[in-house]
């Protein structure tokens, strides 16, 4: 495990409980920006960080995997000098997420896992994707990657959305994903959910083609201790964007109640 200092934003009250928004691959702290109001509303100090070749974080040479990512949450916490935090991750962040429940569990208030696998192949399509990205840039795959993020009547709705979004993908590091791509090539946590011991919330979108409800959010939620599953209608990938509203209201019940 190596750990970089990750760019971060931090909202809300100095005082306040911690909590940490954990971005997909392809994105980066920007995509929480539904969240950060409400929550620091209440009360909470919102943390938002761009993964590891992302955003404004270090792009250290690939490939990474979830304990690199873990480490630099970790890293992050340090840095800020909080000892436990309540920790939202969405797709990649929901990884890194499991891996910190099953890794650090003392450093974890509660979990919420967004639109997220315990196990996501096949690793020949992530290797690919990578392959991908190395040769022609993060923009072969942003079109691709909007149109698993948000549903179709979404993206007709709100084009403009859709384009910030598509240019969210574009602006990432091509190394920095297909490097994120490889962590989710090699990772397996579905025998390690049973370790899991903090109070976790798993949410899922109705309309997600990438970590469907069924098996995906099934499986974590059965896995880990008295979970509990959430669906949420029109909602596909990117969840916490398109329905900002319920995906907050969740979040909230969840970390409020463990505060």
């Amino acid at each position: 495990m190596s750990s970089v200092r990750v760019h971060r934003v931090v909202d809300g009250p100095a005082a306040g409980p911690v909590v940490v928004l954990s971005n997909s691959i392809g994105s980066d702290h920007r995509m929480w920006e539904p969240q950060v109001a409400p929550l620091a509303e209440r009360g909470f100090r919102v943390v938002r960080y761009d993964t590891r070749g992302h955003g404004a974080s270090p792009v250290p040479p690939g490939p990474y995997d979830l304990a690199d990512l873990g480490g630099d949450v970790l890293g992050l916490l340090d840095d800020l000098d909080v000892d436990r935090a309540h920790f939202v991750g969405l797709s990649l962040g929901g990884m890194v997420g499991m891996w910190l429940g099953t890794q650090v569990p003392d450093r974890l208030v509660s979990l919420t896992l967004c639109c997220t696998s315990a196990q996501l192949g096949p690793p020949e399509m992530w290797a690919e994707r990578a392959r991908t990205v190395r040769a022609e840039g993060t923009a072969a795959v942003a079109e691709a990657g909007v149109g698993r993020w948000v549903t179709p009547a979404y993206a007709q709705a709100h084009p403009d959305r859709v384009a910030y979004l598509r240019e969210m993908i574009e602006a990432q590091p091509d190394e920095g994903y297909a490097a994120c791509c490889a962590a989710i090539e090699r990772m397996d946590l579905t025998g390690d959910l049973a370790k899991i011991s903090v109070p976790a919330l798993v949410i899922a979108g109705a309309e997600d083609p990438s970590t469907p409800a069924e098996p995906h959010g099934r499986i974590i939620a059965d896995g880990i201790p008295d979970a509990r599953l959430e669906i949420v209608a029109s909602a596909a990938h990117l969840g916490s964007y398109e329905q900002p509203d319920e995906f907050t209201r969740l979040i909230l019940g969840q970390i409020t109640e463990e505060r």
